[in-house]
């Protein structure tokens, strides 16, 4: 491989999108035009919901208030575990989106009439999830509450007296449950799909239309430097996509960001090779710029958009739909979004999904160079 004909490549790719104002329009308005109008306009709502628990007493009153979780359509009681350390664990592992505590004095205080407080740690890292486990948690334990007074007041004759029991709500990594938070990252990994394929879905198509891939065919280039080459100037834009969505959702938005520069760094790089490995294929395959851009735009913002988990959670899909979403490279890297903005995750917590990136970008790259042959055939 020769660094000289890649950088020729390269800068004769980069005349290329300045001569093409479709191109130009796609890099600089798009990202704006999606950043905006998905970050305004789009709120969701979601159902299931899984939960720790930690019982601090293991009295027979605080097992049937579990069991009230775990009988209800709304709740997945997963587990129950022995120390908020282990807890804390599951809600910063993903593993659970509603933690339960129940102290230790539970059934003394329900025995004696007493107020009891069950704290409820809650994922705020998807806002709607949060809210409406906020809410299901208050029902449960409200509709419990009363079963149990009402039995209290039998026994003792006593006149009524407020609820025995209340939540004591607290969400981690998104305390105020604004959608912007869990959206506005998001939308980064949308906005990178689709300029990432539709650009990268033009450069050989264009090639073929203009006449030019001859050219091209007949120098001593390789197959390999034609690849890199045509995808050196698109990263390069797709990491400045990249920052401008990062510094909207930052500046703009006001998201927080508290994880490491380097992380998101480092998973976008990934991520924009798989999507751009991706373009490169289907420009490969169609060798027409209409029907390139439409495929694109179909492979990269459909799939992104509905099925990544930004749009609705993917645990709530159907049974049958939910192996696709392991196909979309949006899936992994909204999570690495979500973990970096919100939850300060930094590399080491963040393997699965950078694994999956990586296999999901060498086999588009290597599909591409399969696909990409220098001939007029």
């Amino acid at each position: 491989m020769s660094l000289r004909r890649l950088i020729a490549i390269s800068r004769k790719e980069v005349f290329q999108v300045l001569r093409d104002s479709r191109s130009l329009l796609i890099v600089l308005l798009m990202p704006l035009m999606l950043m905006t109008t998905l970050g305004y306009g789009v709120n969701l709502d979601t159902k299931h919901i899984k939960v720790f628990a930690l019982d601090e007493e293991g009295s027979q009153a605080s097992q049937d208030l579990l069991k009230r979780f775990q009988s209800s359509a709304y709740f997945d009681l997963v587990a129950t575990v022995t120390d908020y350390r282990a807890l804390g664990a599951a809600l910063d592992d993903g593993r659970c989106q509603l933690a339960i505590v129940i102290p230790y004095d539970f059934s003394a205080r329900l025995h004696d009439g007493r107020p009891v407080n069950i704290q409820a740690l809650v994922d705020g890292s998807d806002n709607n999830t949060a809210e409406i486990a906020i809410g299901y948690a208050q029902g449960v334990i409200a509709s419990y509450g009363a079963v149990v007074q009402a039995e209290y007041l039998r026994k003792s004759n006593a006149p009524s007296v407020n609820p025995v029991l209340s939540v004591e709500a607290r969400t981690w990594f998104n305390e105020d449950l604004e959608s912007k938070n869990f959206i506005v990252p998001g939308v980064a990994a949308i906005v990178m799909a689709v300029v990432g394929v539709l650009l990268t879905s033009l450069t050989v198509a264009r090639e073929w239309e203009r006449g030019t891939m001859e050219q091209l065919i007949s120098t001593p280039v390789t197959s390999l430097e034609i690849i890199i080459g045509k995808l050196i100037p698109y990263f390069a834009l797709g990491m400045l996509n990249t920052a401008v969505c990062v510094a909207i959702a930052v500046f703009w938005f006001q998201v927080p960001f508290r994880g490491s520069l380097v992380a998101l760094s480092v998973g976008s790089g990934i991520y924009l090779i798989a999507i751009l490995g991706l373009g490169f294929w289907i420009s490969v395959a169609t060798k027409n710029q209409l029907a390139a851009s439409q495929i694109g735009l179909v492979t990269a913002f459909l799939p992104s958009f509905l099925l990544s988990g930004f749009t609705f959670p993917i645990d709530q899909m159907p049974i049958g739909v939910q192996p696709f979403t392991y196909l979309i490279a949006a899936r992994y890297y909204i999570v690495i979004l979500k973990s970096v903005f919100l939850r300060g995750t930094g590399l080491s917590f963040l393997a699965g999904p950078l694994i999956a990136l990586v296999i999901y970008a060498a086999v588009m790259v290597l599909l591409a160079k399969w696909s990409f042959h220098k001939s007029l055939a």
